[in-house]
């Protein structure tokens, strides 16, 4: 069932909110100097130590305020194909990494190696949005794919060198993209846009989500909130599932979708309402028939 806005994504319309509230509140009491880390001189001068927990607060100008919001808004599916439980499960578990790798790499890395060239980390959640980047590059399918090139070929070549010729140029060559590649685009713009302190917090972000996906992490694939915090039932297995494709046939009507149905353990047609309570069946029982061999 196709569905739009934050459908089934509360957590990602917290994200969102909170990013638009807290770059608002940042301006007016101009406090977005507080948020950012520059290691000469806020950490070994001052000893701002406590920046490296407060600079993923929000960011601190409109433009890339704007590029979270939509990146957010567009890696809702992720949310969407987990579960909220899972999806808030994975921001919290992978935010100490997201939060303190950053600085700590600027900071005792590569800033010694730069000679103090690379000094700035520009605030923002961009390690936590390239995170759930590379959960969307790994478990989002694409839909299509197309090629643009600079012209379209020569149908009718005069000679065989001359095809040879083009089909060698680089002029010739054609660039393969898919239904997804758009939604790299605003991410990019994020990871580029104070570059190069954007650049290591993309790439740390990056690195962590990677890292999740392939269970490196501590504890962190294995973990779970609890599901009240965000308004689910303590339900398992199933029965967790059928009881959220209820409430969704619910929502959205009686007869809407055929696989809410199927999953349900109804096929919607007047012969199956006829046979009463005994023709449904849950879809654990027709997981088993599969097993047993029965349709």
């Amino acid at each position: 069932m196709i569905t739009s806005g934050f459908t089934n994504a509360p957590v990602s319309q917290f994200l969102v909110y909170s990013t638009v509230i807290g770059a608002l509140a940042a301006s007016l009491t101009d406090t977005r100097y507080y948020i950012h880390i520059e290691v000469v001189p806020h950490i070994w001068n001052y000893g701002q130590f406590w920046r490296f927990l407060t600079w993923q607060v929000c960011y601190t100008n409109s433009t890339e305020v704007i590029f979270a919001v939509l990146s957010f808004y567009y890696l809702r599916v992720v949310e969407r194909l987990w579960g909220s439980r899972k999806f808030a499960s994975f921001l919290l578990s992978t935010l100490p990494y997201t939060t303190l790798l950053p600085p700590l790499l600027l900071t005792f890395i590569l800033r010694p190696l730069t000679f103090g060239r690379i000094n700035r980390l520009p605030a923002g959640p961009t390690s936590i949005i390239f995170a759930l980047l590379a959960q969307y590059y790994a478990a989002i399918p694409y839909t299509y794919r197309y090629r643009i090139s600079p012209f379209a070929p020569n149908p009718n070549p005069t000679s065989s060198q001359t095809n040879a010729q083009a089909a060698t140029s680089l002029w010739a060559r054609s660039i393969t993209f898919t239904s997804k590649s758009t939604s790299y685009l605003l991410p990019l713009q994020l990871a580029f846009s104070q570059f190069p302190g954007s650049l290591l917090a993309a790439a740390v972000g990056w690195a962590v989500g990677t890292a999740y996906r392939r269970d490196v992490l501590p504890y962190a694939s294995s973990w779970r909130i609890p599901g009240w915090m965000v308004g689910e039932e303590r339900k398992r297995g199933f029965e967790g599932l059928r009881a959220r494709l209820d409430a969704e046939r619910e929502r959205d009507g009686a007869g809407v979708g055929l696989a809410s149905g199927i999953l349900a353990g109804e096929t919607g047609g007047a012969n199956v309402r006829g046979r009463g309570a005994a023709a449904r069946r849950t879809l654990g029982e027709m997981v088993a028939e599969q097993f047993r061999g029965r349709g």
